[in-house]
């Protein structure tokens, strides 16, 4: 029975873990374009970058070839250990 429920909590501790949400974070008077750029980064134990650590607002624009920004989109990722943090810009 204890292996029962030691299994049981290993299972709902890997659904928590794994997960994503998207939090809007700015919009401006801009109209929406049709351009969209991003800018990732992995972390592991989501303290430690893998990478390229520049996921500001000014790169993820730059690489979408945006320089009037309409809004700004945060979509965090967690697959247990690892997580990833994107920056979304829209704009023209």
């Amino acid at each position: 029975m204890k292996k029962f429920f030691i299994l049981v909590g290993l299972v709902l501790l890997a659904s928590v873990m794994v997960g994503c949400f998207t939090t809007p974070i700015a919009a401006t008077s801009n109209p929406v374009g049709s351009k969209t750029g991003s800018a990732s980064c992995m972390y592991l134990l989501s303290i430690f970058p893998l990478g390229d650590w520049d996921t500001g607002v000014y790169k993820a624009a730059k690489n979408g070839g945006i320089s009037r920004i309409s809004t700004v989109d945060s979509k965090m990722q967690f697959f247990y250990i690892v997580s990833i943090v994107t920056t979304v810009v829209t704009g023209e």
